[in-house]
C-alpha cells in the first residue's frame, strides 16, 4: 500500500461529521506514518534468516485524543493494520503472528502527540484469509472467519464513500466453506453480476456493486 492509499482511505474513513472533528491536532495519518516506521525500525532476521518485522502495535495517546478517536477507532485500526501488512509486503517483510493493533491512553503522552510501541507477538495466532475483497483503488480486504461489514458508517469493515450505499448496507458472511452476500435492507440494494441480490452465494471473480463502487470477489 503507497502512503497516498492509506490516506485516502484515511480520508474516506473520516467524512462528513469527522471530517470538521479531526481539522485541527493529531491527525489519523500521521499514526499511519509512524506505525509503518517503528515496523521498518524494528526489522530483525528470524532462525531461517529471512526479515520479520513486529506483528503487535501499541499506539498510547493523551486521554482527550483517545476520546476523540473512539467513534472511528475500529476502523482506523483496520486501516493501520492494512498499511502496517501491505507495507510489510512490499518491503518483503514477515510476521511472527497476526498483525494487530491496540490503543490506550497514557498520562504521560501529550495532547497532540502519540507513542507507537511495535514488538513482536508469537502469541497472537495468524488469521488464514479464505478469500479477498479487490478494492477499487487496487488493495485487497482479506476475508476470514468473521464477518466483514460494507456500509458509509465508519465502524464499517470497508468504508464506502458513495452517498448511494447505506450506512449499514450489506455483510459478507463465512458460509461453510464459502461466503454469502448479505444485503442489510439496503435503500438501493446490493448487485452482483448487474443482478439485484438480497442474498447471495458468491463464486470467484464475481463482481459486487454497492452505487457506482464495484468490489471483486476472488478466492483466496
Amino acid at each position: 500500500m503507497t502512503l497516498r492509499s492509506f490516506e485516502n482511505r484515511l480520508e474516506r474513513l473520516v467524512e462528513g461529521f469527522f471530517a470538521r472533528t479531526f481539522k485541527a491536532g493529531l491527525q489519523p495519518v500521521e499514526l499511519g506514518r509512524r506505525a509503518i516506521r517503528e515496523m521498518r525500525a524494528g526489522r530483525t532476521l528470524d532462525v531461517r534468516g529471512q526479515s520479520v518485522v513486529p506483528n503487535h502495535y501499541l499506539v498510547r495517546l493523551a486521554a482527550e485524543d483517545y476520546q476523540r478517536f473512539e467513534p472511528v477507532q475500529e476502523g482506523l485500526r483496520r486501516e493501520l493494520q492494512s498499511a502496517i501488512r501491505e507495507s510489510a509486503q512490499e518491503d518483503r517483510f514477515g510476521f511472527l503472528g497476526r498483525v494487530v493493533v491496540d490503543f490506550e491512553t497514557h498520562e504521560h503522552i501529550g495532547l497532540g502527540t502519540s507513542e507507537i510501541v511495535a514488538a513482536f507477538d508469537e502469541t497472537v495466532g495468524a488469521e488464514i484469509a479464505l478469500a479477498v475483497l479487490e478494492l477499487p483503488d487496487g488493495s485487497e480486504f482479506p476475508l476470514t472467519s468473521s464477518v466483514a461489514k460494507l456500509g458509509r458508517h465508519p465502524d464499517s469493515s470497508i468504508v464506502l464513500s458513495d452517498p448511494n450505499a447505506s450506512r449499514h448496507h450489506a455483510e459478507i458472511q463465512p458460509d461453510g466453506d464459502g461466503f454469502t452476500l448479505v444485503d442489510l435492507g439496503s435503500t438501493n440494494g446490493s448487485r452482483v453480476n448487474g443482478e439485484a441480490v438480497s442474498r447471495y452465494q458468491l463464486a470467484d471473480r464475481d463482481e459486487i456493486s454497492v452505487g457506482a463502487i464495484n468490489l471483486i470477489f476472488r478466492v483466496a
